[in-house]
């Protein structure tokens, strides 16, 4: 056995293990977590929190970045993964017909490697994260846990494996690491030198 078929059955196990162990509270509170409508309002205080720490300036070019990085985070989970590995979603394998729980009716596309939920929220997690400087101490554990919560609601949903989210994770993360890199190119006031 090599070891892509090794992780692949890894990757299986563990997604019946999450997706099996449901509750129909939890499937209304994770259906509810992967909702992107429910989150608009968190969006919009995080938006709120770079115009109250940075100004009008870096509020503006926050909202370019923001934009590109998510452009680049969901389209790219898509053209770069989903397209290209072709790995079918849980929902839609074969081999698992009738073991997989489905709280929604339809599932999504055929493809689910690597997670979008998964890429854009940690996009999202660690932007913030850079954008805040880890004031207050607690954001980075909140961000991390809240974009976490998304991506596991997202297997417990049957939509897609571990592996489809902590992939997508890892991309998103990244690309969201260079976003922060342009938000203090180009938004961030510059520091007078010695300061």
């Amino acid at each position: 056995m090599s070891i892509w078929e090794r992780l692949g059955a890894v990757d299986r196990e563990a997604f019946l293990a999450i997706n099996g162990a449901h509750a129909h509270a939890l499937d209304v509170i994770m259906e509810a977590a992967s909702s992107m409508v429910l989150w608009f309002p968190f969006y919009a205080f995080l938006l709120w929190l770079i115009l109250r720490r940075h100004g009008d300036r870096a509020f503006a070019w926050s909202l370019l970045i923001i934009a590109l990085m998510i452009l680049c985070s969901d389209k790219g989970s898509v053209m770069l993964f989903k397209e290209t590995v072709q790995r079918l979603r849980p929902c839609h394998e074969p081999s698992l017909a009738g073991l997989v729980h489905l709280v929604y009716k339809d599932c999504g596309g055929r493809f689910g490697f690597v997670s979008s939920h998964a890429s854009n929220h940690f996009a999202i997690a660690v932007f913030m994260i850079g954008v805040l400087r880890a004031r207050p101490p607690w954001a980075i554990a909140a961000l991390l846990f809240w974009a976490g919560a998304i991506a596991y609601s997202r297997v417990y949903l049957g939509v897609h494996y571990p592996g489809d989210v902590l992939v997508g994770g890892l991309y998103g993360a990244s690309v969201g690491a260079v976003a922060v890199l342009a938000f203090r190119r180009f938004a961030e006031p510059a520091r007078p030198s010695g300061a």
